[in-house]
């Protein structure tokens, strides 16, 4: 069963990474709000430093010990639990910076989870210290967002590989990606079946940003817009080989992977989201204690907010605990997935928004909360949408063995 108390290792991965949101993410955020950009020379020292977004428990190609294979073999059984308590303490720094980290990012757990060993090496090698690279994950599409089985990006089989033809948008660190794990159909009318995920690298003819969307929230973070114009694929760059998509019905298509994806992303979301709410209800809290008179009206209908708010971010960190926790033990978490990633999104949103109402003209004009405000919505929209989650927590509830989104 789960335990709620903290092991000494994940309690020390807790204050390390609380401790760099606060000292190295939390000073620059509004400035690279601001701009619309982390800086470069951040970017440099903190790949430096060996701080990577989703790469914890990816090996690479270095060679280990028995002793160290057995290690990180039992790292590995709390990578889950370990990423998503990272992820709260620097979401709680800054949203946007968490995102543009260096690292394989959300291209990472489709390659480790369907890749074969010589892809697992090949792509997850090359997060090292010498320069900052990122992955990407583009599954989005202008006309298949939430229903993720309608993509129109289409697979055309020839000697040697794949022709790739179509567009992806919202792709977070979609521009200066090394590579980008890409979702297509080798035929339409096969429907999920048709689906294949290839891993495309940058400068592969045919392969373009056509532009960095502007956005609301996340404005430090990077947000693509992809073309892919008879971009030639190798068959090598098929994300697990044919074989990972012959004709059985043991074996997965691309629409598989992607959803196996979501089942590792979307706690790591619900982290975030909850980081974010957590921001702002300390921030509130401080000003309330500053601006209010205890004794006053104002400041117990303001405590009686916040300790809603409190109850809410608890419940939501709990539900995302449980999610990564069934993923660690091996046990399927689509459905507990789903709900922590619907309940931590709006709960966070609903904070956010309380935070704003209480502060009033405090919490405006280049504060933080208002940042949050604007950062928070995104997160009950990607990764599948709340109502995308009520349906797969619904499918789940009746047909609990099923293949759904």
């Amino acid at each position: 069963m789960i335990s709620f108390e903290l092991s000494p290792q994940q309690k020390q991965i807790k204050n390390l990474v609380h401790w760099f949101a606060k000292n190295e993410i939390r000073p620059i955020a509004m400035e690279a709000d601001r701009l619309g950009k982390v800086p470069d020379e951040w970017l440099d020292k903190v790949n430096k430093m060996g701080i990577h977004l989703n790469t914890s428990t990816f090996s690479g190609g270095s060679k280990k010990s028995k002793d160290d294979a057995k290690k990180s073999a039992k790292s590995e059984k709390e990578g889950n639990r370990m990423a998503v308590i990272a992820t709260e303490e620097m979401a709680w720094g800054c949203p946007a910076i968490a995102l543009s980290l260096p690292g394989a990012g959300l291209g990472g757990p489709p390659v480790q989870s369907s890749g074969t060993p010589e892809q697992k090496e090949r792509f997850l090698s090359i997060f090292t210290k010498d320069k900052p690279r990122w992955g990407a994950y583009a599954l989005t599409e202008p006309e298949a967002g939430s229903d993720a089985s309608g993509i129109r990006t289409t697979a055309q089989k020839v000697d040697g590989g794949y022709v790739l033809n179509g567009q992806k948008i919202f792709i977070t660190n979609g521009g200066r990606a090394s590579w980008v794990v890409v979702f297509a159909t080798v035929d339409r009318h096969l429907g999920r079946a048709g689906q294949r995920a290839f891993v495309v690298e940058k400068g592969t003819p045919g392969f373009s940003c056509t532009r960095l969307a502007e956005k609301m929230g996340l404005r430090a973070n990077e947000t693509a817009e992809l073309l892919f114009e008879d971009c030639f694929v190798p068959q090598e760059n098929l994300l697990g080989g044919e074989e990972l998509y012959s004709a059985s019905d043991n074996k997965p298509s691309g629409f598989q992977v992607a959803m196996k994806t979501f089942d590792s992303t979307r706690p790591i979301v619900a982290a975030m989201a909850i980081g974010i709410a957590r921001a702002a209800y300390e921030y509130t809290v401080d000003l309330v204690k500053k601006e209010y008179p205890k004794q006053g009206r104002l400041y117990h209908e303001a405590a009686e907010i916040l300790a809603e708010a409190e109850q809410d971010i608890y419940a939501a960190r709990l539900l995302t605990w449980e999610a990564a926790w069934k993923a660690d033990v091996g046990q399927a978490n689509a459905k507990e997935a789903a709900i922590c990633k619907a309940v931590a999104g709006k709960m966070a949103l609903d904070v956010c928004s309380k935070c704003l109402e209480l502060l009033g003209p405090i919490g405006l004009d280049g504060h933080l909360v208002e940042k949050l405000y604007r950062d928070v919505k995104v997160f009950d929209i990607f990764e599948g949408t709340n109502q995308v989650q009520h349906l797969v927590t619904a499918r789940r509830l009746y047909a609990p063995h099923e293949v759904y989104v």
